[in-house]
């Protein structure tokens, strides 16, 4: 095979790729500040467009790649308005999951850096916006945040929440 087709070859292969991990049909894309969802329960708690939120917690996220706050206490079943605001000049997104699907995420999107995002427990937020993410907290013990843009996560862009 001859270097044009190796390079048509891998072209092609990264298309579909990058199609097969892309989640999402661009409802969830930078520009947006309000998204729908269906309903979705997951081991970390659940969404329902008719939730109610208990109380707002506000999370700013900036460019040291830091989130403020870091840790976030909640009751288990209370259901939480998380209003989200980048403060940074770069895009950052805060992710909602477990320790493990945080990392595997992370690690999918330092693979595939284009990824779209459609879940109800993320918020792909551009510099100078601001998103909410409403969700209930449906298991005690600690879940995780983070930022799961390709470089952010692993420069500390995280952070936990307290289910008690």
């Amino acid at each position: 095979m001859n270097t044009l087709s190796k390079v048509i070859v891998l072209l092609s292969l990264s298309s579909a790729f990058s199609d097969l991990y892309a989640h999402g049909d661009n409802k969830h894309d930078a520009s947006s500040e309000t998204m729908e969802f269906d309903a979705v329960t997951t081991e970390f708690g659940s969404y329902d467009p008719v939730l109610k939120a208990d109380r707002t917690i506000e999370v700013g996220m900036y460019d040291n790649m830091r989130f403020t706050p870091d840790v976030i206490e909640v009751s288990d079943g209370e259901t939480i308005r998380f209003v989200v605001t980048n403060h940074g000049k770069i895009l950052h997104e805060f992710v909602l999951g477990t320790a493990e699907s945080l990392q595997e995420h992370a690690a999918l999107m330092m693979k595939f850096p284009g990824m779209e995002h459609e879940e109800p427990y993320m918020a792909h937020v551009s510099p100078g916006k601001t998103m909410e993410i409403v969700w209930q907290f449906s298991k005690g013990g600690q879940i995780e945040f983070g930022c799961l843009i390709p470089g952010h996560f692993d420069a500390g862009m995280k952070g936990t929440v307290a289910v008690n």
